[in-house]
C-alpha cells in the first residue's frame, strides 16, 4: 500500500476542505453536529431529587408540609398565577426565567406552564400506617406513569385513603406521574409493599373486602359489594391481574359495559369503579 493511500494526498485534502466548506455554508457557518438529546419530561436530576412541573402540581407541592422543595424555576406569568407575591420570601432558591429555560430541562413536549421545582421525593409508607380509611386502591404492577397519575387523581377525587403498590414493577415518582395526577400526589398516602398477596391478606385481617377488577369476572362489580371497607385491585395494562392476585382477592368482578368494547384503560376503569364503590359506602 502506498504512502498516499495511507495518509491521504494533497488532492484528497483539497476535496475534504471543499466538502467541509459546503457543509458550513448550508448550516450558516456552524459546524454540523448531532444534537444532544433533551432530558425526558419529568426525568429528575442525578442528585436523587424529582422535577415537578405544571401549575396544579407545583401549587399542591408548595402547600404540602411533607414536601421538601429545594429550588424553583418560574416565569413571571406563572409566579402571578401561583399567587406568589414575593419570590425572595420563599424558603428555597427560586429564579425568574423564560419558558425556554424550563424547556431545556423538561423537553419541549412537556406542559410545564412556566414553573418547575426540584424536590425530594415523598417517602412511601408501610401498610400498618393505613389508618381507618374505608376505601383503598391496590395496583398489581401497573407501570405506566400516565395511568398511575390519572388513577391517583380519581382516587383523591373519590376519597380513597391510600394507593398501595408493589416495590418492584411500579413507576417511581416523576414529573410525568405528578403532572398526570394534577396535584393529587400530595393528597393521598402511598403505601409500598414487597409481596402483594401477603398485603392482601393483611387487608383481609383489617376487615377489607378485596375486589379484583377483571373483564371476565363472574359477577358485576356492584353486586359484589359487602362490608364497610373495600379495596379495589387493578391489574397491569394488557396483562391484567396476576394469577396469584386473582387467587387471593375476595372476589373477581367486572364492569357492566353493554357496548361493543368490553374493557377500559386501567385509569378509566379505576374511575368508574371508584364511583360505584363510593356510592355503596356512602
Amino acid at each position: 500500500m502506498s504512502d498516499d493511500t495511507k495518509k491521504g494526498t494533497p488532492k484528497d485534502s483539497h476535496y475534504a476542505r471543499l466538502r467541509r466548506a459546503h457543509r458550513e455554508e448550508k448550516t450558516g457557518g456552524a459546524p454540523a453536529f448531532r444534537p444532544r438529546p433533551k432530558i425526558a419530561p419529568g426525568e429528575g436530576p442525578a442528585n436523587g431529587l424529582v422535577r415537578l412541573y405544571g401549575l396544579h402540581t407545583v401549587r399542591a407541592a408548595l402547600d404540602n408540609p411533607a414536601r421538601r422543595i429545594r429550588s424553583m424555576l418560574v416565569t413571571r406569568n406563572a409566579l402571578e398565577r401561583l399567587d406568589i407575591s414575593d419570590i425572595a420570601a420563599l424558603s428555597f432558591k427560586a429564579e425568574l426565567v423564560e419558558p425556554r429555560d424550563i424547556d431545556k430541562l423538561t423537553g419541549s413536549d412537556a406542559v410545564h406552564q412556566g414553573v418547575l421545582v426540584e424536590a425530594e421525593p415523598l417517602k412511601p409508607k408501610r401498610l400498618d400506617a393505613l389508618g381507618d380509611s374505608n376505601l383503598v386502591l391496590v395496583l398489581d404492577q401497573v407501570t405506566d406513569p400516565h395511568n398511575v397519575g390519572a388513577i391517583l387523581r380519581s382516587a383523591v377525587a373519590f376519597g380513597a385513603g391510600a394507593l398501595i403498590t408493589t416495590a418492584r414493577h411500579s413507576p417511581q415518582e416523576s414529573g410525568v406521574l405528578a403532572k398526570s395526577a394534577s396535584g393529587a400526589l400530595e393528597h393521598i398516602d402511598h403505601i409500598e409493599v414487597k409481596n402483594l398477596a401477603e398485603a392482601l391478606g393483611e387487608l383481609h385481617e383489617a376487615g377489607f373486602q378485596t375486589i379484583g377488577l377483571d373483564s371476565d369476572g363472574a359477577a358485576e362489580l356492584e353486586k359484589t359489594f359487602s362490608g364497610e371497607r373495600i379495596a379495589l385491585v387493578l391489574g397491569a395494562e394488557g396483562k391484567g391481574l396476576r394469577q396469584k392476585t386473582r387467587e387471593t382477592v375476595t372476589a373477581l368482578a367486572r364492569l357492566d359495559m353493554p357496548g361493543a368494547i368490553r374493557s377500559l384503560n386501567v385509569s378509566n376503569a379505576a374511575a368508574v369503579a371508584l364511583y360505584a364503590v363510593r356510592r355503596f359506602l356512602g
